[in-house]
């Protein structure tokens, strides 16, 4: 009995081992053929690696300025409110207007507690920072609370946000704050 179970040991081993080199076999057949070639580095310039969004998409944008101030996001469709110390105390979304200004620093003008937007619908908590082609740019919530797009026909100037993220801005941004905008 001890011989059959060498025997027995010696065929499972030779299976084993043709199976591993099988699957060597198989590995080398399938790797691409520089592998394992040394490659001259390249002095060519390499491709432009696209722009990552930050881990947080919520995150301030890190070239917003410094102090106290309130950055527009353009493109993200998003405002901070930003304290002295540099600490966002709010982020929200908002939806722009069909106008909107360029990106630079701008400070807070003028306030209104309540008006009619210049599409017609009634808006509170009015904060003006911007002009672009006589069209008053600035923050403000619908009194309905809705966040609707704008109508593309019309030249708008109104940045709508919802009506606790307006409060919030009204006792933020009082006249001369400042107000940056980002692309």
């Amino acid at each position: 009995m001890a011989r059959s179970s060498s025997g027995l040991v010696a065929g499972l081993t030779a299976a084993a081992l043709a199976a591993v080199c099988f699957l060597a076999y198989q590995a080398q057949a399938s790797a691409p053929d520089s592998l394992g070639t040394s490659r001259t580095p390249s002095t060519a310039p390499s491709a432009k690696v696209p722009e990552q969004k930050p881990e947080n998409p919520l995150a301030l944008p890190a070239d917003s300025g410094a102090g106290a101030r309130v950055v527009y996001s353009l493109g993200d469709r998003r405002v901070w409110l930003v304290s002295a110390k540099n600490k966002v105390t709010r982020t929200f979304a908002v939806m722009p207007s069909t106008v909107s200004p360029a990106p630079g620093s701008y400070s807070v003008t003028s306030r209104s507690g309540q008006v009619p937007g210049s599409d017609g619908v009634p808006i509170e908590h009015v904060v003006r920072f911007a002009s672009v082609d006589d069209v008053a740019i600035g923050f403000s919530a619908a009194t309905n609370g809705v966040l609707a797009s704008p109508d593309p026909e019309k030249k708008t100037g109104g940045v709508r946000m919802k009506r606790a993220d307006g409060d919030a801005m009204w006792t933020f941004a009082t006249i001369g704050s400042k107000v940056v905008v980002l692309p």
